[in-house]
């Protein structure tokens, strides 16, 4: 699912990721957290389903997932996603081992959950997932947090988790943003590193607060895992690990005004790559992002949100330039987002996303076919994805609850660019029109 081919250099797994792929994965709405709270999904959810987090939602996140209702619950949950995908023209290879070349009907995902509350002051989720496309099981997210409120109502806590962003509470940075799933049948896209490029591959310890109800701030660091662990925990083979600790930080203002909140931040990653161990090269990566996000929340009867970011990376290549896998030693990359839905009732939702990527051409990177006219080694990505969806359980008065929940979508994206053209981008004829996906799911929690 790599714009590049079988055998490419570290960049090729970790800097371009498929960005269906990592949506797919994220834990959502968990119904073991509803039970701990006696709370309906809808209280932290929007549109009684995750990830959308409301003001309570946040907090709850922030508190480190243990507030509850006094009353013992069960801490398990599942999640499972069965989904079908039709690209405007059939892809040139099979995706995988076990699907076909175009209207792929599947069992995307089964997950299950330990999540909820561990004592007064720690709580969290570990999700493992059996994917349908790939037939395999590994460990999935991860996020583990102490939380304390201090004498002055400051909010203070460390998360322990596995994929840089997926800690935030805010619905604006990759890990978290729409879409919220999506198919992992189509081709991929660049991406930067803060953007999945290290999911699941790395452990990290940040600590974070909230200070005066508005100013969120947060730091800290990410490590590889061992070989070992990725291999027979994570059921991954990087080609590569950190050369040394990856500092994450965290800055934003937040503001609660109960029918309304606001929030407007800024992000940095940076990560020093060394594709090959018996070399002392490495690949930087520095991720400077910023982003923001406003929800008009009422009545909780008619909801709006806008969100978006803008996530600027700096490549410094050594190590791939070294090895002829790039053709430069210097690279950018950016990547823009920006998402506006509308939810009805807690049950119907539409919800509209637009994305660019840019970034510097380099013949070596996104191995064009010069010669036949396609991308010139260009990363340029956009287009828009549109999504309509029906949520009929997760309220206070719904079937099942707070056991059960579904939602039924039907999503399409459509892209004017892809990787670095709108006609032949691959050298082989295809067009960027031709990875048009229609994609329906059904997506169900309990």
């Amino acid at each position: 699912m790599s714009l590049f081919p079988a055998g490419k250099h570290l960049l090729a797994r970790l800097a371009c990721v498929a960005l269906p792929v990592l949506a797919a994965a994220n834990a959502h709405a968990l119904p073991s957290f509803a039970r701990q709270t006696g709370e309906e999904c809808a209280a932290c959810h929007i549109g009684a389903y995750g990830p959308q987090l409301t003001p309570h939602g946040i907090a709850f996140k922030l508190n480190g997932y243990t507030d509850g209702n006094g009353k013992a619950s069960l801490p398990f949950s599942g999640m499972v996603v069965a989904s079908l995908a039709h690209t405007s023209k059939d892809l040139s290879a099979p995706p995988t081992d076990h699907t076909s070349l175009n209207d792929n009907a599947l069992l995307q995902e089964i997950s299950g959950f330990a999540a909820g509350k561990l004592s007064d002051h720690v709580g969290g989720f570990a999700q493992v997932t059996y994917s349908g496309a790939e037939h395999k099981v590994s460990m999935d997210n991860l996020d583990v947090r102490y939380a304390t409120t201090l004498q002055n109502n400051a909010i203070v806590g460390v998360s322990v988790n596995n994929n840089p962003g997926l800690q935030d509470p805010f619905n604006t940075l990759p890990a978290w943003r729409f879409p919220y799933t999506s198919t992992e049948l189509v081709p991929g896209a660049a991406g930067t590193i803060l953007d999945g490029g290290l999911a699941q591959q790395v452990v990290g310890a940040t600590a974070y607060g909230l200070f005066a109800n508005h100013i969120y701030a947060e730091a800290g660091l990410y490590k590889s895992m061992s070989r070992n662990v990725l291999d027979k925990l994570m059921n991954i083979q990087p080609e590569g690990k950190l050369a040394s600790a990856a500092p994450y930080a965290r800055l934003a203002y937040y503001r609660d005004m109960h029918k309304q909140a606001f929030s407007a931040g800024v992000v940095a990653f940076n990560a020093n790559i060394q594709p090959d161990p018996a070399s002392d090269l490495t690949n930087k990566y520095r991720d400077l992002g910023v982003d923001a996000a406003w929800q008009f929340l009422g009545t909780r009867r008619h909801i709006c949100t806008i969100s978006g970011s803008y996530i600027h990376e700096k490549q410094t290549l050594d190590a791939s330039f070294a090895a002829g896998d790039s053709a430069n030693p210097t690279a950018t990359l950016n990547q823009l987002n920006i998402n506006t839905s509308y939810t009805f009732d807690q049950t119907y939702g539409l919800t509209l996303g637009a994305f660019r990527t840019t970034g510097s051409e380099d013949t070596g990177l996104y191995a064009p076919a010069a010669d036949t006219g396609s991308n010139n080694g260009k990363p340029d990505t956009q287009g828009y994805t549109v999504q309509t969806d029906w949520t009929p359980w997760g309220k206070e008065s719904s079937w099942g609850s707070p056991w059960a929940n579904v939602r039924v979508g039907l999503q399409y994206t459509n892209y004017t660019k892809f990787n670095g053209g709108s006609t032949n981008y691959d050298g082989s004829g295809r067009d960027a029109k031709d990875n048009n996906t229609l994609f329906g799911f059904v997506w169900t929690s309990f």
